[in-house]
């Protein structure tokens, strides 16, 4: 039940209806089910099937009432780019001259995108379902059961007329790909066709529907539908604008189908028509994939994500098919024989934590503090008093240059560009005032800027720049060096006295203040270091060519072994961001919220001259003021940490929802950041988080937890200037 009640504390602050009942009340719903295997369920009253031909008919019709011409049949024979951004649509009725076009295309979206010169990540699967003849206790029935959906055994049931419908999702080396399709394409002229069934590759998850559902050991089964739904690596849709295609968006890979139709439609119809998404969907965001996912990619994880599709899942669950891919730093082998237990983001491996000699290695999932807990706080113990080095490769970095670069990015973003030789954190709003993106801008000349965006976030970014350039005029280049670049941190105290043994270059802080940017060389390895660290302490980031990370990795490590220089991951820098009060683009910030709540006052200046992007909408919302208000939560729980989205409540009213957490082995306990009511942000407020069933006590506290090296450094200076 660990798996419903980590459910339920993420779906408490969400308006979509659902709770935990009893075994009883589950046979009450379903009496047909074997008591002796359930022990509790989680309900969904808004769960329910519905006839796909029959809904996408209506929507034909509503679509007429308002105006829309559709032409049946009309395959697309080629799609051409305009130079005004719009598209011509070849057809056999003739030419379309569109705004934008909107792949949905189905089965035929792969297709479709080959025309415009990329490849979707996408590839059919053989779903098989099977229907039974009448079942007398099915029939006997005054309601129509509920949909079940069995995670342990990996199908769903429902009732179909007098009997019962069951769709297994088989393991992985069970299911079956339609490989073919993705290289010839779909054959000309399928419609309504199926695949032959084989039920021999569902047999495992039909005996465990047998072992829940007794009745349908005895009962016929009357057909067998074998047909192909579409998957993308991840499962999820790939839904929203494509980067590098102007006015080229995408509405496909929706492995459930029609059921996400609706929403669907909606938001991309309030994202065209507003020019910002109406809310935050960045995991279904298109440009999540990129030249690295290949076709082999693809299938490997089609093959892992259905073969997952109901089985249980974990806080921070880490899925294995198809890795590693080419995106791999040049210190992967080195970093993976000491230790690293490395995560995907993006495409790159990047080390989570380190398993040292004595500690249990290996991707150990619990809904609880597992194997990773004590390396990672010796990890933050190392960083804090000594030094730390750390892989960033997977962050994404673009040069930015030309004649109107200043111009564009003072519209672009809220802070002032930083002077020559200088880095500044901006962030870009949309239109409402939401935080779009979060940037680091390093001035390197008058017109040339390299900015650094998270790895999740490298092509989202990159389209955003590119289609303000675009919409804009702006005589701007815009290059993705992501590939071309590698990235090394190190942080700590001793960071300072290990780069200076192995660099000509003065590191003090005199010549080298904080969030300054200096080509430089460091163990015979060219670099461009910036004094900047998402640990908030004493460190640089260095980016260099790919080809020269393992020099500068080992020219660290040897400088860095008398003062205790070891490995550290993104479990531990995490930790230590929370702890300095920074906040984490897609989680405290994204287009969900807003600049002022997130507490980035210091970010957005209202006074500078360009009428940047979202910038009358901030002026609305500082002068009426916000609803709620980012907030810094310790947390009495016992072995489990909060990750985000738990919810919060005041006595029995839902009041607000974390935004992440960790544990803090600064306090010793866990803490979270989250949003509540304005009325409820007084340091000492008490609050009730929910974590798997549970509702912990919560308070309110002061921060930053930690003040940040540069903070500390100024105090120390104003202290002694006032003695």
């Amino acid at each position: 039940m660990d798996e419903a009640k980590y459910q339920m504390q993420r779906q408490g602050w969400n308006k979509a209806p659902q709770w935990l009942i009893s075994a009883e009340e589950v046979l009450e719903k379903f009496p047909l089910l074997n008591p002796n295997k359930i022990l509790g369920g989680l309900f969904n009253p808004g769960e329910g099937h519905i006839d796909p031909y029959s809904l996408t008919q209506a929507y034909a019709a509503g679509a007429r009432m308002y105006g829309a011409n559709i032409y049946m049949p009309a395959p697309v024979t080629s799609l051409t780019p305009r130079t005004d951004g719009g598209w011509d649509v070849e057809t056999a009725h003739g030419t379309i001259q569109a705004k934008r076009i909107v792949n949905a295309a189905g089965i035929w979206g792969q297709e479709v995108s080959q025309m415009v010169g990329i490849e979707h990540p996408l590839i059919p699967v053989h779903h098989q379902y099977f229907v039974t003849a009448t079942i007398p206790e099915v029939a006997a029935l005054k309601e129509e059961l509920p949909v079940i959906r069995d995670l342990e055994g990996s199908y769903y049931c429902r009732q179909e007329r007098s009997g019962l419908l069951i769709g297994p999702y088989e393991r992985a080396h069970m299911m079956r790909l339609q490989e073919d399709w993705v290289t010839d394409g779909v054959p000309k002229g399928f419609g309504k066709e199926l695949y032959e069934s084989d039920l021999d590759r569902i047999q495992e998850n039909t005996e465990a529907a047998m072992e829940m559902i007794p009745v349908l050991a005895e009962a016929d089964i009357q057909s067998v539908v074998s047909g192909p739904i579409i998957y993308s690596p991840d499962l999820l849709p790939l839904m929203g604008p494509f980067q590098g295609l102007h006015n080229y968006w995408a509405a496909v890979g929706f492995s459930y189908g029609i059921i996400h139709s609706g929403g669907a439609g909606k938001f991309l119809a309030d994202w065209i028509i507003d020019g910002e998404p109406p809310y935050d969907l960045i995991e279904m965001d298109p440009n999540r994939y990129g030249k690295w996912t290949t076709r082999e990619y693809t299938a490997a994880k089609a093959r892992e994500s259905y073969g997952n599709n109901n089985l249980l899942g974990y806080p921070k669950e880490d899925r294995l098919g198809g890795r590693p891919t080419e995106r791999v730093s040049g210190i992967y082998e080195k970093l993976r024989r000491r230790g690293a237990e490395y995560g995907f983001h993006s495409g790159w491996e990047q080390p989570h934590w380190f398993a040292l000699e004595g500690d249990q290695a290996g991707y150990k999932p619990s809904f609880h503090r597992t194997n990773w807990h004590g390396p990672v706080g010796r990890e933050y113990e190392m960083v804090m008093n000594r030094a730390g080095v750390m892989d960033i490769t997977p962050f994404a970095k673009f040069d930015i240059n030309g004649k109107d670069t200043v111009t564009f990015l003072d519209n672009l973003v809220a802070n002032k560009l930083p002077k020559v030789g200088s880095s500044t954190v901006c962030h870009m709003l949309t239109p409402r005032g939401r935080v779009y993106a979060e940037i680091t801008l390093t001035r390197l000349a008058d017109d040339h800027f390299f900015c650094i965006t998270g790895s999740g976030s490298e092509l989202h970014d990159l389209r955003w720049m590119e289609e303000k350039a675009f919409s804009g005029q702006y005589d701007v280049d815009i290059t993705n060096v992501t590939e071309q670049m590698g990235a090394l941190t190190i942080a700590g105290p001793a960071s300072r006295d290990i780069v200076a043994k192995i660099t000509d270059q003065d590191m003090s802080n005199e010549a080298f203040p904080f969030m300054s940017v200096k080509d430089i060389v460091i163990g015979g390895v060219p670099v461009r270091a910036i004094r900047i660290s998402y640990t908030g302490e004493l460190g640089w980031e260095f980016y260099h060519n790919r080809e020269d990370t393992e020099k500068l990795y080992d020219s660290l490590l040897a400088a860095g072994e008398p003062f205790g220089v070891g490995d550290f991951g993104v479990y531990a820098m995490n930790v230590l961001r929370v702890e300095k009060g920074f906040r984490m683009w897609g989680q405290e910030m994204l287009t969900d919220n807003n600049p002022i709540e997130a507490g980035l006052s210091m970010f957005i200046k209202m006074k500078k001259k360009s009428s940047f992007m979202g910038k009358e909408a901030i002026q609305k919302i500082k002068t009426e003021g916000t609803r709620r208000k980012l907030v810094l939560l310790k947390v009495d729980s016992d072995n489990i940490d909060p990750e985000g989205n738990e919810t919060i409540r005041i006595g029995d009213e839902v009041v607000g929802n974390t935004t992440s957490g960790c544990f803090s082995y600064h306090l010793g306990q866990s803490v979270a950041y989250a949003y509540l009511p304005q009325d409820f942000t007084d340091l000492g407020t008490k609050v009730k988080v929910e974590l798997l069933g549970n509702h912990f006590d919560g308070t309110v506290i002061h921060e930053p937890m930690i003040l940040t090296e540069p903070a500390r450094e100024k105090a120390m200076k104003q202290a002694s200037a006032g003695s």
